[in-house]
């Protein structure tokens, strides 16, 4: 018997609803990605997800800019002056972190690519950050020295392992599939003026719509002058990490 006055609901409206699917977990990229040529790696990293775990959870940011390395011929390439202590994790195997220090200062991060020997690397050079109110944050990660103060890399990420799928558990550094770019732009690498006829190869990529693309600084007329003596003669420049840009900090020019 129904009460009067009160009303009842159809069946099928008090039915619990079903509960909302879990969004799906990013999948590592794997080894093979890597183990291509550092041209390739650098254009395909553009929009690509890195993820560092530290001490505060994991920490994730969209690579905006790229430069290759492409190995010893390339006198940009720190492999250009021979494998020593320093440039041992250079020349592989692939999918792992090559960090160095640059004026005692700046960690900067790369990531060993194509055959083992080849020394050739990919620098991450810039990235938006997403907080996690998901306003977009593009400065903390606007050139390659800022990009590994905000995630914590430092020297002791050297040789890391960066394809967890094959890594002990507890991976520090790995990267997820992203959001490609509309359009991919190509330009000369940052800070390499001293590197003869390599200095102007087209290898730096990055996604020309992002606004936390670094912005190279013109040449110091010196360097110029001697970049170009160094093209004319076949002679390379005197060697040198300076790959910064204007949003560095200034030791990083």
């Amino acid at each position: 018997m129904i009460q009067q006055g009160r009303r009842h609901r159809p069946y099928h409206l008090r039915m619990t609803p079903a509960p909302t699917a879990a969004p799906p977990v990013p999948t590592p990229i794997e080894r093979a990605f890597f183990a291509r040529d550092a041209e390739t790696v650098a254009r395909a990293l553009v929009g690509v997800t890195l993820a560092v775990a530290g001490t505060g959870g994991v920490q994730r940011v969209r690579i905006v800019e790229t430069e290759a390395y492409v190995g010893a011929h390339d006198l940009a390439c720190h492999a250009a002056r021979g494998r020593t202590a320093r440039t041992a994790v250079l020349f592989g195997p692939a999918g792992h972190a090559y960090v160095y220090l640059i004026y005692g200062l700046h960690h900067l991060l790369n990531v060993v690519t194509g055959p083992a020997g080849d020394a050739q690397a990919v620098l991450l050079r810039a990235a938006e950050v997403v907080r996690p109110d998901r306003a977009l944050d593009i400065a903390a990660c606007r050139g390659p020295g800022l990009l590994a103060r905000h995630l914590g890399v430092t020297l002791a990420d050297d040789g890391r392992n960066v394809c967890p799928t094959d890594a002990p558990a507890g991976a520090r550094l790995w990267f997820e599939d992203g959001t490609p770019p509309a359009h991919l732009a190509a330009s000369a690498r940052i800070g390499v003026d001293y590197a003869g006829p390599w200095a102007a190869a087209p290898l730096r990529f990055f996604d020309p719509d992002s606004r936390a693309v670094s912005r190279a600084r013109p040449p110091r007329p010196a360097a110029r002058a001697s970049a170009e003596r160094g093209s004319r003669q076949g002679v390379a420049g005197r060697p040198s990490d300076r790959r910064g840009g204007d949003n560095e900090p200034p030791t990083h020019r």
